[in-house]
C-alpha cells in the first residue's frame, strides 16, 4: 500500500487559515492538485497569491476559491472552478469550521443553529455533490478499471463530540453530528467505491486555539497539563492523518472517526478536571 496521494485532486475547505491551511499546503507539497476554498478572500491571496490564469503564468498545482459555502450555488461554484482547472476530483477535506461559546440556557442564542449550518450542512451538501461527481467518474473507467476507488471525503470533527462542557454545547452538538453523517454517508458511498472518514482532534493548534491562547496566555498552560503527551499538537499532524486516509494505505477504512488529542479524552473520560 502507497501513502501517496500525487497526481490526485483534492478540494480543501477552509484552507485560508489554521488546520485547513496547513492541510491544503501538505497536500500541495506532497503533489496533489488543490482548489483552496475559503469565504476570506484576502487571506486566501494573502496566503495562495492569484490563481495562475489571472496573471498568466505558469500553470500550477494550486488554485484558489472564494465565496460563502453555506450558499447551495457557491457549492456549485467550487466545484464547477475545481472540473475546469483539474477536469476531475478525487479527495474532499471538508476542513472548514467555526467554533462558538454561548450559554446553554440563553433560549435566543443562536449558536446551535449557526454551528450546524457551518459545519455540519456545508459539509453534507458539498461532500453529496462532489460524491455524485466522482460517481459520474466511475461511469467512464473501463471494464477492467471496475474495482477502482472512486475517491475519499474526510471531515473534521472534535472530541467535543463526546465531551460534557456546557459552554460548547453548540459546537458539541455540531461535532456530534459531523461523525454520524461521516458514518451514514460512509454507508451510502461504500457501494460505490467512496470511503468517507472523519479526524476527530482535540489540544491541537487550531485558529481558534491560537486566537485563545493570544487572548488567554494561562490557556497553553492548562491545554498541555490536560494532554498525557503534554504538548499542543501542530496542524500538520492533522494534515498527516488526512494523507492517510485519503491514500490507499487506508482502502479498507471507511465509517471511521480518528481521534488525535494526545490521550486528552483518556483522562476526560476518567473525570480528569483540567482543560
Amino acid at each position: 500500500m502507497s501513502f501517496s496521494i500525487a497526481g490526485k485532486t483534492a478540494i480543501i475547505t477552509g484552507a485560508a487559515n489554521g488546520i485547513g491551511l496547513a492541510i491544503a499546503r501538505h497536500f500541495a507539497d506532497h503533489g496533489a492538485n488543490v482548489m483552496c476554498a475559503d469565504m476570506d478572500e484576502a487571506r486566501l491571496l494573502n496566503e495562495w497569491g492569484p490563481n495562475p490564469e489571472d496573471e498568466e503564468t505558469s500553470e500550477a498545482p494550486t488554485r484558489i476559491f472564494a465565496g460563502d459555502l453555506r450558499e447551495k450555488l457557491t457549492i456549485n461554484n467550487l466545484l464547477s472552478a475545481t472540473m475546469d482547472a483539474f477536469e476531475r476530483v478525487d479527495i474532499l477535506i471538508n476542513a472548514s469550521r467555526q467554533v462558538m461559546l454561548a450559554d446553554p440556557l440563553d433560549a435566543d442564542n443562536l449558536a446551535v443553529q449557526t454551528l450546524l449550518d457551518q459545519n455540519l450542512m456545508t459539509s453534507l451538501r458539498l461532500s453529496q455533490l462532489v460524491a455524485k461527481r466522482m460517481i459520474q467518474q466511475g461511469l467512464d473507467l473501463g471494464e477492467d478499471e471496475q474495482d477502482t476507488p472512486l475517491g475519499a471525503i474526510v471531515n473534521l470533527s472534535s472530541i467535543a463530540a463526546t465531551r460534557t462542557q456546557p459552554g460548547l454545547l453548540a459546537y458539541s452538538v455540531a461535532s456530534a453530528a459531523v461523525d454520524q453523517m461521516t458514518r451514514s454517508l460512509a454507508v451510502a458511498l461504500a457501494p460505490s467505491r467512496i470511503r468517507v472518514n472523519a479526524v476527530s482532534f482535540g489540544s491541537v493548534m487550531s485558529a481558534s486555539l491560537r486566537d485563545t491562547i493570544r487572548d488567554n496566555k494561562e490557556t497553553r498552560a492548562d491545554v498541555i497539563e490536560g494532554t498525557p503527551l503534554g504538548r499542543i499538537a501542530s496542524a500538520n499532524e492533522i494534515a498527516e492523518a488526512a494523507q492517510f486516509l485519503t491514500s490507499d494505505s487506508s482502502g479498507f477504512m471507511t465509517g471511521h472517526i480518528l481521534t488525535i488529542d494526545g490521550g486528552r479524552s483518556l483522562l476526560d473520560v476518567v473525570g480528569n478536571p483540567s482543560h
